[in-house]
């Protein structure tokens, strides 16, 4: 009898635990969608790290796609038990390589980033997606919002000139029809440049909608955009 009871509260306490990591999962109102320059992720003190497939494309490569509550907060880590599985993905490797690339150091393939991503951010997502739907969903985005080509449409190049930053929003919220958040981060002689453009969507991972709430930072009214 004491066997049973000790089992029955185990399956209790297990089934509690995986309810509750499913209600954290599911308990989000917004997703981030965040590309990153990937001149300005170099062009600091610290500098980077090519991927060992080489030196990625001169294009804003993604960081990633973020679940957010309307408060500016978020969750993370939100299951343990179903972690970074690359075979779940295999069949969007190579994408991921030409538009998720790593930066860091030392140099690497990319597959520490892409498991950070999903074991931080996706797996707060995966009422709606699983892990192959959470990489994939997000792939598609990039390919839809093609940030570099509407700066560049708009007379704003990574040609190591600066810019106005209300001149990059605009540009940008005249071609999506929403207005999104611009990240600066500062270069080794401390100047501020276009580091990350973040763009709101909603619970499906698929749809831009307007950001209920924006991160907190600043950027300088003028800006550099470095070559890469």
């Amino acid at each position: 009898m004491e066997k049973n009871t000790t089992l029955t509260l185990t399956i209790k306490f297990l089934l509690l635990q995986y309810l509750f990591v499913l209600s954290v999962a599911q308990n989000f109102d917004f997703f981030y969608f965040v590309q990153q320059w990937p001149g300005s992720y170099c062009d600091t003190k610290q500098s980077c790290c090519y991927p060992t497939t080489g030196k990625p494309a001169a294009d804003f490569g993604i960081h990633g796609l973020w679940p957010n509550y309307n408060d500016g907060t978020y969750p993370s880590n939100c299951d343990p038990n179903n972690l970074y599985d690359q075979s779940k993905i295999s069949d969007l490797i190579s994408r991921m390589q030409q538009d998720w690339p790593t930066l860091a150091c030392p140099s690497n393939s990319g597959t520490t980033f892409w498991s950070h991503e999903w074991d931080k951010h996706g797996t707060c997502s995966e009422s709606n997606l699983d892990q192959h739907g959470y990489f994939k969903a997000t792939l598609n985005l990039k390919s839809k919002y093609d940030l570099l080509q509407i700066l560049q449409n708009g007379g704003i190049s990574p040609d190591g000139g600066s810019y106005s930053l209300s001149s990059i929003k605009t540009t940008i919220s005249n071609a999506i029809g929403y207005t999104p958040w611009i990240e600066c981060n500062s270069d080794a002689d401390g100047n501020k440049q276009l580091y990350q453009i973040y763009l709101c969507i909603d619970k499906s991972g698929s749809n831009l909608i307007k950001c209920p709430i924006f991160p907190n930072g600043q950027c300088a009214s003028t800006i550099q955009f470095p070559s890469f």
